[in-house]
This record gives structure tokens, sequence and C-alpha cells, in this order.
């Protein structure tokens, strides 16, 4: 899962939550590996960039809602302590095109899984 848009927050281990446009199928218990960029890694003479791994997280909770629900409590978990939800939804939807404050958003939370773990899935 890429999260180039929070990078600093992942890997000071602030983010538990992310929300997304998508990811629909995904279940509490599954693990993911959160990337810098996922799509999209070329360089201008052609050769694909390096996947940059952060940290292996293990799925707690996946829920649907819309995204002008969130809580104060919730932006803090999304790693953005310094934002209101309504800052959250206006960066939110201005960096995904498509949503609107009543889209309704995949909310997932996760636990950063111990250095002994990561790649065990």
């Amino acid at each position: 899962m890429a999260v180039s848009l929070t990078e600093a927050q992942v890997r000071d281990r602030s983010k538990t939550v992310t929300r997304r446009m998508g990811w629909r199928n995904l279940s509490a218990g599954e693990r993911l590996t959160l990337c810098r960029k996922v799509m999209g890694r070329r360089r201008a003479d052609g050769r694909v960039e390096p996947l940059v791994r952060i940290v292996d997280v293990e799925v707690l909770a996946v829920q649907r809602e819309r995204l002008d629900a969130i809580t104060p409590d919730e932006v803090v978990a999304e790693g953005f302590p310094e934002m209101t939800p309504e800052q959250f939804v206006d960066f939110f939807c201005g960096s995904h095109r498509g949503c609107t404050p009543d889209s309704t958003v995949t909310r997932i939370q996760w636990r950063y899984l111990p250095p002994a773990q990561e790649g065990l899935f």
C-alpha cells in the first residue's frame, strides 16, 4: 500500500488509520507492506524506480463510512494532529480525484508489526 502523502507519519508510527477510496475487499487479519510509492515508479531513462518498503502492518479493522464523518480523534490517528476534521476532509478530497466530503471511503486500522514479524506473510 502506498503511503507517499503520509510517509513521515508512518515512519514515526503516529499513523494507525488510513482512509482509501477503494480497498473494499480488505479484511482484518491481513498483512500489508506500506511503501513510499507503488504505482508510477518510472525514471526519465525509462527504468523502473525501486520499490521502497517502509514497514509491514497487520490490518485490525476495515469499515466503509462517509469521509465527512471523521472525528478529531480519527484525524490524529491519520497522523494529522494539527488538522481539524474539516481541514482533513479538504486535504483528502484535494488529493483524491472525484472525492467529495460525502463520499463513502474505506477506513483501515492497523498495527505495526515488530521487526521479527515483518515479511512473514
